[in-house]
């Protein structure tokens, strides 16, 4: 293991640990894997971080070995899509910095939470029905509902988010894929944004 390999692990691990410690939900699929001896990290799909400046947010990463690998545009905001193999997708978020970002939840979010921490994680899951049964069981609040169709390459939900200050913080996101889809779908990804917004 290369010793950028090395600080990278010990970043992630940070980076979960704590997303974990301050996310219900994601404790409570920790928990569930945990006891099939699995844990919690070998199903991370993909790694959301929320910023004032991609680039910027994305630096702790991209010296670690992250590449780019696309960008995504939606009404007032957009994101970049790092990769690493062997390593969770790293999905980086921001509000236009132009009038297109007036309108963008993510800047109030990062002036409350800052850029070190994740939005959100997704982790992978075989049947996404069967996933939230067994995590509503867990006690686990889901938002909106499943987005993306049966059968389709990509089915995606959020857990409600976590609270804190009155504002929505974290959440924790079921990604069902299929047929080797690894990438992102637009339309999907700002439905589940909106899903989590303050009301």
């Amino acid at each position: 293991m290369t010793d950028r390999n090395r600080e990278l692990d010990q970043l992630m691990e940070k980076m979960v640990a704590d997303y974990v410690a301050h996310n219900k939900a994601a404790a409570a699929l920790k928990g569930l894997l945990e006891k099939a001896g699995i844990g919690f990290t070998p199903v991370i799909d993909h790694v959301t971080v929320r910023t004032f400046d991609i680039d910027h947010g994305a630096e702790p990463f991209v010296a670690l070995g992250y590449a780019y690998d696309d960008t995504l545009e939606y009404d007032d905001w957009y994101a970049k899509v790092y990769r690493k193999t062997g390593y969770p997708a790293l999905f980086v978020d921001q509000a236009y910095p132009d009038e297109r970002g007036k309108t963008s939840i993510i800047p109030g979010w990062v002036k409350k939470f800052g850029d070190r921490v994740f939005h959100h994680v997704a982790v992978r899951v075989e049947d996404i029905e069967k996933a939230i049964e067994r995590l509503k069981k867990e006690g686990v609040v889901f938002a909106g509902s499943i987005v993306g169709g049966r059968g389709g390459q990509l089915r995606q939900i959020f857990s409600s988010p976590e609270m804190v200050d009155g504002q929505p913080f974290s959440v924790l996101e079921l990604a069902e894929r299929h047929r080797g889809y690894q990438g992102f779908s637009p339309p999907q990804a700002d439905s589940l944004m909106k899903s989590t917004a303050p009301r």
